[in-house]
């Protein structure tokens, strides 16, 4: 990580990278906002169900006295075991400030662009109200795993519990599924592992022998990779990112081959940023704020999701403001060419990272040989987990944006 000098500001401590000082106490000082936050949930916002104290205080900074926002704001998190609505409803409860469904991404958000599987079948993975969040996204054949579980009740045999005690008649359903979303990790991964994996080796029959032929398999959309996220417990819990690394190596050790993703979406995807920019840009239009978004802030707790992500995008838009225009992402639908200039990841020390840790930001070695925990099919760059900022809090975050960007709202 680079050299960072250091701001106090009411007895707070915010870290920022050399040559930035100047940002703090020169410029214009202005009202409408040129840049955007992009805020992860959960380590910034709350740990498991329980609030962290900084996030109102944070959020006070962020409206006016009606409750309007005076910047753009996403809420970017990798969950996705509930609809935008629901979440929007908690994240108002939580932070005492009014926020729409517009304002919330989830994990599965990008998925409203992939309209060449929302007319057929799919077979969905996860919890939450699967059928309403995939209805909600636009596919309109969904099928759960617990369904196909009653539809095919020999299929799982793992808990001999849930074994049927005598031999049942399965339903015979043609073509049963043409494609696999997964939303999220399942509650029983037994199941979810056993039946995702006879839908892919018998290309849509399951309760059919398992076919050679049936390589490249149906088409998987996975949603969130996070390895681990932090809850209430003192270490860092699995998250869906652990549920596919055992369908991967499942798939492997029995076919010798290897499970490919048609997609790859929540953070760290150049997808999920590109989506959320797309957002960022609705809430503007919608305020009649007439100044470009040029910066967008990644507030986040994980350095392999939430850094890792923003400083990819970030390099994705110095890359592509050098070619005019601004490329597209191939063949994924309706965004708009990205328009800001760069995104910055900041990292807050209520999560996942933990500043007192051994190894609280692990070195470049230390991760390109045996700590990585991103995604396999994400090629590792050491410098990708180096975040532009680390502040103790999500408040310390606000503050350090307004600062930097000389905000003082009218």
């Amino acid at each position: 990580m680079p050299a960072t000098s250091v701001l106090q500001k009411e007895g707070t401590f915010l870290v920022l990278c050399p040559g930035e000082c100047s940002a703090v106490t020169g410029g214009s000082l202005r009202g409408l906002p040129s840049f955007g936050f992009l805020f992860d949930i959960d380590g910034v916002l709350v740990r498991g169900r329980t609030p962290i104290p900084a996030a109102r205080a944070a959020f006070r900074k962020l409206v006016n006295p009606q409750g309007q926002f005076l910047v753009p704001v996403v809420f970017v998190t990798n969950a996705g075991d509930c609809l935008r609505q629901k979440k929007a409803e908690q994240l108002s409860h939580l932070l005492g400030v009014p926020i729409s469904q517009d304002q919330v991404m989830m994990s599965h958000s990008p998925l409203r662009m992939f309209k060449r599987y929302h007319e057929k079948c799919v077979l969905v993975s996860g919890q939450g109200p699967l059928l309403d969040i995939a209805q909600d996204l636009g596919f309109c054949q969904p099928i759960t795993i617990d369904t196909l579980r009653e539809k095919r009740p020999l299929l799982d045999a793992v808990d001999h519990d849930r074994r049927p005690n005598v031999l049942v008649s399965e339903i015979f359903v043609p073509n049963l599924s043409v494609s696999v979303v997964l939303f999220g990790e399942p509650v029983r991964w037994e199941t979810s592992l056993q039946l995702i994996i006879d839908v892919l080796l018998t290309s849509g029959y399951p309760g059919n022998p398992y076919g050679q032929e049936s390589y490249p398999h149906l088409p998987v959309l996975a949603c969130n990779m996070d390895l681990m996220w932090v809850a209430e417990a003192q270490s860092p819990r699995f998250g869906h990112g652990t549920f596919m690394v055992c369908l991967e190596n499942i798939y492997k050790k029995i076919t010798g081959k290897d499970l490919k993703y048609e997609a790859l979406m929540g953070k760290p995807s150049r997808l999920t940023y590109q989506y959320a920019e797309h957002l960022i840009r609705a809430q503007a239009l919608q305020r009649s704020w007439e100044q470009p978004i040029q910066t967008l802030y990644a507030v986040g707790d994980n350095v392999m999701t939430d850094v890792y992500g923003a400083n990819l995008y970030n390099r994705y838009l110095q890359e592509s403001s050098r070619s005019h225009p601004r490329a597209r992402l191939p063949a994924k639908g309706e965004l708009a060419a990205a328009a800001a200039a760069r995104c910055s990841s900041v990292l807050v020390c209520t999560g996942v990272y933990d500043p007192h840790s051994e190894v609280a930001l692990p070195s470049r070695d230390s991760i390109a040989q045996n700590v990585f925990h991103g995604h396999r099919d994400f090629s590792f760059d050491p410098a990708l987990v180096e975040p532009d900022h680390i502040v103790p809090d999500v408040d310390a975050a606000v503050d350090l944006v307004f600062q930097l960007e000389n905000f003082a709202p009218h």
